[in-house]
C-alpha cells in the first residue's frame, strides 16, 4: 500500500467521506484480463462465456436512505430496483437480473417483505428484467442490498470520454425527488407529485441507451446531484464542465417548495439526487433527439461550474457526511 494510502487509513469514515473510502479500499493491483471495466464507473465490464456483462450493487439502509413512516414497502422496492437498474442505463445497457439481499428484525411484519419484493419485481418488468435470487438475513434495521446484471450493444459508454467541445445533455426529470425531500423533512406531505418522485423515482431507461446509439462520449447517472456527478464526468475526463442554468424550465411545484422554504429552487436541480437523470456528452456534430435537453458545454480544465461560476452550493449528497 502507498503511503497516501497508508496514511488515511488511520482517518474515521466521516473524516474521510464516501469517495475517498472508495479510492481506499478499491484494489490496486491490475484486474485479471477478463475485467473489461473495474471500479470507478456506473458499473463494471466483465467477460463472460458469451460475451460481456454489466455488474453493479446498491444498498440502501433504513433511516439512511429511507424510512418507512415516509415510504410504503412496495415504494422502497421501486427505488431499490430504480438505483441499479439506473447504473445499467447509464454505461448505454440494459438490466437483465437482479439479486436481493434483505436485512431486517424479526418483529417486521411479513406483509412488508412481500411487498417489497413486489416492488421490486414490478420495477425490474420495466425493462423486462427479473429476479434471480438473494439472501435473507436478520439485522436491527432495514437493508436492501440489489445487485443487478445487463448487457450492452457494443462498447459501454464510460464517464472518461468526454472532451473539450462537447455539449452536455440530461434526459429525464430533474430536482423533483429532491424537493419532495425536503417537503418530507419538514413534516409535509405535499406537493404530493415531488413526494411521489422521492418515494418512487422514474428513470428514463431507454435513455442510456439512446445516447450510446447516438455516439455519447460519457454518460452518468445523477443520483447525487447534477453538480456532484458532472464533477465525476469532468474528473474522469480531465475536463471542464459549465453549466447553463437558463437551460432549465423550473416546474411549478418546484418554485412553490423553494418559495415555502426560503430556497431557490435551482438547488432542487443543482444539488438534488434521486430522480436518477441520465446525464451524456455528445460531440458537437450530433444532432440531440427529443428526450435529450442541452445543459451547458464541456471546456478545458478542471471541475464544474454554473453560469461561468464555482458552484457555491452544496454539490450534492455525500455519505459519512
Amino acid at each position: 500500500m502507498s503511503e497516501s494510502r497508508s496514511s488515511i487509513r488511520h482517518g474515521t469514515l466521516a473524516e474521510l467521506g464516501e469517495f475517498a473510502i472508495i479510492d481506499l479500499v478499491t484494489p490496486t493491483a491490475p484486474a485479471p484480463a477478463g475485467v473489461r471495466v473495474g471500479p470507478g464507473d456506473d458499473t463494471a465490464e466483465v467477460e463472460v462465456r458469451n460475451g460481456r456483462a454489466l455488474f453493479s450493487t446498491d444498498i440502501l439502509v433504513e433511516n439512511r436512505h429511507f424510512r418507512r413512516d415516509w415510504s410504503s414497502a412496495y415504494d422502497v422496492g421501486r427505488r431499490a430496483a430504480a438505483a441499479n437498474m439506473a447504473d445499467i442505463a447509464a454505461m448505454g445497457g440494459t438490466a437483465t437480473a437482479l439479486t436481493v439481499g434483505f436485512a431486517a428484525p424479526g418483529d417486521l411484519p411479513a406483509q412488508w417483505a412481500c411487498d417489497l419484493a413486489s416492488g421490486i419485481a414490478d420495477e425490474a418488468a420495466l425493462v423486462g428484467a427479473a429476479v434471480v435470487g438473494g439472501d435473507v438475513t436478520s439485522a436491527e434495521h432495514v437493508i436492501v442490498s440489489v445487485s443487478v446484471l445487463g448487457t450492452c450493444e457494443g462498447d459501454p459508454v464510460l464517464r472518461s470520454g468526454a472532451r473539450p467541445g462537447d455539449v452536455v445533455a440530461a434526459a429525464g426529470r430533474i430536482g423533483w425527488a429532491g424537493a419532495g425531500y425536503h417537503v418530507l423533512a419538514r413534516g409535509f406531505r405535499s406537493p404530493r407529485v415531488l413526494v411521489e418522485a422521492y418515494r418512487r423515482p422514474e428513470p428514463d431507461y431507454e435513455a442510456g441507451p439512446d445516447a450510446a446509439a447516438a455516439g455519447a462520449s460519457a454518460l452518468i447517472d445523477a443520483c447525487d446531484g447534477l453538480v456532484a456527478d458532472l464533477g465525476h464526468i469532468a474528473s474522469s475526463s480531465g475536463v471542464a464542465i459549465d453549466v447553463r442554468t437558463d437551460a432549465f424550465e423550473v416546474a411549478e411545484p418546484l418554485q412553490a417548495v423553494g418559495a415555502a422554504l426560503g430556497v431557490d429552487p435551482l438547488t432542487f436541480i443543482l444539488s438534488g439526487g434521486d430522480d436518477h437523470t441520465m446525464l451524456a456528452t455528445f460531440g458537437p456534430e450530433v444532432v440531440l433527439g427529443e428526450r435529450w435537453r442541452r445543459i451547458g458545454t464541456v471546456a478545458t480544465g478542471e471541475g464544474v461550474r454554473v453560469d461561468g461560476e464555482p458552484y457555491q452550493g452544496e454539490a450534492g449528497h455525500q455519505h459519512f457526511r
